[in-house]
């Protein structure tokens, strides 16, 4: 009965429409300004006016039955099917798109005690603060004489009588794995040579020491030695002469990595050292990195190291912390109350790691005694003084002199052990050189040594030799606070070298490689969990025997060569263009292998009767969502062929939380109707898909099975997809008249001549003339554009009287006129940005649509998409932003995209280090325009008492905010000449390139003046997961079969309850077995629990998760399997913390992210 009259009433409803849009399309043929300016265009006759007023008609009654059909459709579904899937969209009068409100609960509220973490307040604050820091010096760059930017160091003779100077002398040699040549040209060139003369070279001396860091290298040359070979390594690391230091797979660059990569290359690099020669290493090193993130120490003090070096900071904080003896510190967590994070940081004084930098301030003389430059070698010393073999004769002359530069330079440190690095890159890679080093320091040793009135003691020494000698001299244990010692909190960016040389190019250097590392990331997490899930549930049911372990093979590589691309001048984009090719090959091959290790996964997963498993390698069950032709393309999306019978889609979300999302697929007919795997029917929308402004893509064409693009239409559906879960869809052809909700399309020309292919089953329509100045909105949000441009003018909230400026305009910045110029490395502009100016006016084009409407702006060098989603939830509470950059013509010339907004910002904006923390950041009136640039690898905002906007970013990029309330970004760069740091050329090789972002707006309740002047926050938890939808999207494969008989699929819901809002699972990795190849049947979990901040609005936010104080209970967490054991361990898994306990339920503190080796069945 009930159902009868919903009818009769809806009836009636559509009745009414019916008659009510007749009016009003009467109406608005005499009112609506776009068709008086789009009738411009004809002649001004009566008859001709008329007939334009006829064909208007006639068009706007054809969307209207398009309308109430729709409603129709809506009504009969809505009416014919149970609650629980999300509602269908309707569209009423006004032109705007709602949905009727969900049905489940959105947001469970913060628990309070939650929310204390972010104010923060506990805990004593440090003695460096870097922001502190920034704002007391000068950055003046004085003459400082022999160490030019820095000072002359005297000593008294005599200071050394009572406590003799202990000097270690640390040979090491810099390997980066890719740079002027590519990492296996590298390998055989240089590096095999190196490790092999090592091995011969440290055995024929007991005294001779060496430290080695990329374990990348160092596994290849391993896989290539005999079995002597082996053992004589092992001898060396077990008697301390060989230290290898860090065990990263990479020495990582710190600026764009995001952390779940630098979690993964650390922990491949400490388990292969683990599982080859049986070591942990103890003390970080990284000579090379072009700044260094404060993420790093937190990284390397959860896995058990106790110390760490450092070299590459800003010349004018090194003369201050040497003035200041502030060179060794325990650098500290900013969010951290008590001491848990600190780890004992060494900072090198001068300006380089090679040896005329390092044996103290005079490179003059310092230059001297790197033995590689005896006259007769390939290389010589600068200065013009070459070096001498050390003699009986010159001993004494040749000592006294070294001696001098090891006293200074120990002046500039609290304590009487120094260290004194001796290498270079690709060193050592001739016996020669061994012996030339070697036995020089060796005389000059003894001679020393011998002379008890010196007071030195000097010797070969590794890394943890130097920090073990440091903590006996002052009396503590490893790990601890050296009494007097400062802590530090903040980080090191940006980085000079010299003058105004900062290095704040490379932050955008090469955007399409940076844009590919972080695709493979989200694919590599992905793969990992399902491969994790997949292979549990398998053996569970006995069926491991039929399931491809040897998919472990392409995930191990996976890593690798993701672990490889984090190298400091891979994803920096600072190497040669052979090299950066090469990492693309490498990326691009790893992205595919892990699109089939997670189909092969999801294909067990959703079989309803898992006994009809059969792998088959040469016909996967399902297709891939996406390809690339080439590793230096843009994806092509899989387009899926409808038939007479439905086709499947299986829809994996990466995601620990259940997501309600838009899922995108491409079909080649507009007839098509998506239904749940139980038949029921999804709010979905049809629309066009653009190759250019104005141009339809053709036709498809068929590739084996389903079709590849281009193609013409896309479904997108709204669907509810469950967390780390595969959600089964079906694409009908219907030809009764249910069709999809079709998007319209206005095109504006601005008056360009251009043809126009019209789309044949979405209504479009074209304007000769600019667009009026017009609005997108939903229920959250309004963003409104400037018609003639089609860019961002301003945002809304849903409940504000007022909107917020926040317009957008694209810029460029020149390079310099004088000999430094811009290059991969630096950025030198020639003053502020000027604007963009093409040479034509863009191509705007509004689709609307009921799940989403979108603004494209089609310029010369850029088209920019805004896309506002209609739909509850997350989705629907920021603006999706995409740029498609390509400025292959352009010549000395960087892109940026800034967004000025009326937020009182002042001089201070936020910036995110490796995707993991928030670092407050201030203009500097007083440093030049190019050192006010930061890495953003996922989001940088700007706020004041009332408000918040944040750019969420979907690769790493340079961002600033060069005034109040603005924040602009750095798209890509075209620099035609080398910046002189090596490299040898210019960046030239740019792609088309799609940069990603997410804008968000959000109000904030309970803000201060004296917290925000902390040089401390947080992203809200809204941000957070918006930031994670963004990275980590949905993945769509169709079931690759079309014919009837397919076995029966079923979604597949891993997690037996939600988990909290603030705990991330980074990764759930398999771990491998004996043989290297295959997996074994533990796995290691890594979760992260964020830090977030309460006093940003969070209302209907649509996430239906809460907090728990960080509790969270692992046993019943996955459903369907038993948790076997739990071990927490070092984040690396190379040490155990505490014992295995029966108990399955953690904590973990805000910020915090902790490991437990797991064994799942």
């Amino acid at each position: 009965m009930k159902l009868k009259k919903q009818v009769t009433v809806c009836g009636a409803a559509i009745f009414c429409v019916a008659v009510f849009s007749l009016y009003l399309m009467l109406d608005r043929v005499q009112h609506d300004p776009t068709r008086h300016q789009s009738g411009g265009n004809f002649p001004r006759s009566q008859i001709s006016v008329l007939q334009n007023r006829i064909e208007q008609l006639e068009q706007l009654l054809e969307e209207n039955h398009e309308i109430i059909s729709h409603i129709k459709d809506s009504v009969l579904e809505l009416t014919a099917h149970a609650e629980g899937q999300p509602a269908l969209p309707q569209h009423p009068l006004n032109g705007s798109w709602v949905l009727p409100p969900e049905s489940r609960p959105s947001f469970l509220s913060v628990s309070p005690q939650d929310c204390q973490f972010a104010p923060g307040g506990k805990g004593q604050s440090p003695d460096l603060q870097m922001l502190a820091v920034y704002s007391l010096l000068p950055f003046d760059n004085q003459d400082g004489g022999v160490w030019k930017q820095g000072f002359d160091i005297t000593y008294e003779p005599n200071e050394w009588d009572t406590e003799p100077l202990q000097v270690f002398v640390v040979p090491h040699s810099h390997n980066d794995p890719g740079w002027i040549k590519t990492f296996d040209k590298y390998y055989y060139d240089q590096t095999q040579h190196i490790l092999n003369s090592m091995v011969l070279k440290m055995q024929e001396d007991p005294r001779r020491r060496f430290i080695w860091s990329e374990i990348s290298f160092f596994s290849k040359w391993w896989d290539n030695i005999s079995a002597q070979k082996r053992a004589a390594v092992r001898r060396l690391v077990g008697n301390g002469q060989l230290e290898m230091v860090t065990g990263g797979w990479v020495m990582p660059d710190e600026a764009n990595s995001h952390y779940f990569a630098m979690i993964d290359q650390l922990i491949e690099g400490h388990q292969w050292l683990e599982k080859n020669i049986g070591v942990t290493p103890r003390s970080g090193w990284a000579v090379d990195p072009f700044g260094y993130s404060s993420t790093m120490p937190y990284l390397l003090k959860r896995s058990n190291l106790t110390a760490m070096l450092i070299q590459r900071v800003h010349y004018a904080i090194k003369k201050h912390f040497a003035a200041t003896q502030n060179l060794e510190f325990m650098w500290r967590q900013t969010w951290d109350p008590d001491t848990s994070t600190d780890i004992l940081c060494h900072m090198m004084p001068f300006y380089s790691y090679d040896v005329p930098h390092t044996c103290g301030p005079d490179p003059k003389i310092c230059c001297q005694f790197d033995f590689k430059r005896l006259p007769g070698g390939r290389i010589n010393c600068p200065w013009k003084v070459p070096p001498r073999a050390i003699t009986d004769a010159n001993v004494a002359e040749r000592a006294q002199l070294l001696l001098d530069q090891y006293r200074k330079k120990s002046k500039l440190y609290r304590s009487k052990v120094l260290l004194v690095p001796l290498g270079d890159d690709f060193r050592y890679d001739k016996p020669q050189e061994w012996d030339a080093q070697f036995l020089n320091y060796q005389r000059i040793f003894d001679f020393l040594n011998s002379r008890p009135d010196l007071h030195v003691q000097a010797q070969f020494g590794t890394l943890s030799d130097y920090f073990d000698a440091l903590y006996k001299k002052v009396g503590i244990v490893p790990g601890m606070r050296p009494p007097g010692f400062p802590v530090l909190t903040g980080d090191f960016f940006s980085y000079a070298d010299r003058e105004d040389h900062y290095w704040t190019g490379y932050y955008t250097s090469r955007p399409f490689y940076k844009s590919l590392d972080r695709v493979l990331e989200a694919h590599l997490r992905g793969a990992e969990i399902l491969y994790s899930l997949a292979l549990a549930h398998a053996r569970r049911a006995g069926a491991d025997g039929r399931y491809p372990l040897s998919d472990y093979a392409l995930l191990s590589n996976a890593r690798r060569n993701l672990g490889l691309f984090q190298h400091h001048d891979a994803i920096a984009g600072t190497a040669k263009e052979a090299v950066a090719a090469d990492y693309g090959v490498r990326l691009l091959q790893s992205l595919t292998n892990l699109k089939r290790v997670i189909i092969n996964a999801a294909h067990y997963l959703v079989l309803g009767d898992k006994d009809t498993y059969h792998h088959d390698a040469a016909a996967p069950f399902l297709g891939m969502d996406e390809t690339r032709s080439s590793q230096d393309s843009l994806p092509e999306r899989t387009v899926v062929k409808l038939g007479t019978s439905p086709r499947f889609l299986v829809v994996f979300n990466p995601l620990e939380q259940e997501r309600l999302s838009v899922v995108p697929v491409l079909v080649d007919s507009p007839h098509v109707r998506v239904l749940s795997e139980e038949g029921q029917p999804l709010p979905s929308q049809l629309s066009a898909v653009w190759n250019f402004a104005t141009d339809v893509v053709p036709s498809v064409y068929q590739t084996g099975g389903w079709l590849r693009s281009p193609c013409c239409l896309q479904v997108s559906v709204l669907a509810r997809l469950p967390a780390l879960g595969l959600r089964v869809l079906q694409l009908h052809k219907s030809l009764d008249g249910h069709a999809t909700p079709r998007s319209s399309t206005r095109l504006y020309l601005h008056g360009r001549d251009v043809p126009v292919r019209k789309p044949e089953a979405v209504p479009l329509r074209v304007f000769p003339a600019a667009a009026d100045d017009f609005c997108l909105e939903n229920q959250h949000l309004q963003a409104c554009f400037l018609g003639r441009t089609g860019l961002l003018q301003s945002l809304r909230l849903a409940g504000e009287e007022q909107g917020h400026r926040v317009s957008s305009e694209f810029l460029v910045y020149g390079t310099r006129t004088s000999k430094d110029k811009s290059g991969a490395y630096l950025f030198l502009p020639d003053g502020e940005a000027k604007p963009y100016a093409p040479k034509d006016p863009p191509v705007v084009r509004v689709m609307e649509g009921p799940l989403f409407s979108e603004v494209a702006s089609y310029y010369q060098h850029v088209q920019t998409v805004v896309r506002l989603y209609n739909v509850p939830g997350v989705e629907g509470l920021s603006l999706d932003v995409s740029c498609l950059v390509d400025i292959r013509d352009h010549i000395n010339k960087e892109l940026a995209l800034r967004f000025s907004t009326d937020i009182e910002s002042e001089n201070t904006f936020f910036t995110d280090l490796n995707g993991f923390q928030i670092q407050l950041r201030r203009y500097q009136q007083k440093l030049p325009l190019q050192a006010n640039f930061y890495p953003m690898p996922a989001m940088a905002y700007i706020q004041d008492m009332q408000s918040r906007l944040t750019l969420l970013t979907a690769q790493a990029l340079g961002v600033s905010s060069l005034h109040s309330g603005q924040l602009e970004v750095i798209l890509d760069r075209r620099l035609m000449q080398d910046d002189n740091r090596g490299l040898g050329q210019g960046l030239k090789d740019n792609k088309r390139t799609c940069n990603r972002f997410r804008l968000l707006l959000e109000r904030r309740s309970t803000a201060n003046k004296v917290q925000d002047e902390r040089p401390i926050s947080f992203p809200s938890l809204l941000s957070h997961i918006t930031s994670v939808h963004q990275n980590a999207e949905a993945l769509v494969m169709p079931v690759a079969l079309e014919k009837p008989a397919l076995p029966a699929l079923r979604s597949f819901v891993p997690l037996a309850t939600t988990l909290p809002c603030d705990f991330h699972i980074l990764n759930l990795r398999t771990l491998q077995a004996e043989d290297d190849s295959l997996p074994s049947a533990e796995a290691a979990l890594i979760l992260h629990r964020k830090g977030f901040d309460c006093s940003l609005e969070a209302k209907n936010l649509g996430f239906n998760c809460t907090t728990s104080q960080g509790k969270l209970a692992l046993g019943g967490l996955f459903q369907g399997l038993e948790l076997g054991s739990l071990q927490p361990t070092s984040l690396t898994l190379m040490y155990p913390l505490g014992t295995a306990s029966n108990s399955t339920n953690i904590h973990l503190d805000p910020m915090e992210i902790a490991t437990f080796r797991i064994r799942l069945g």
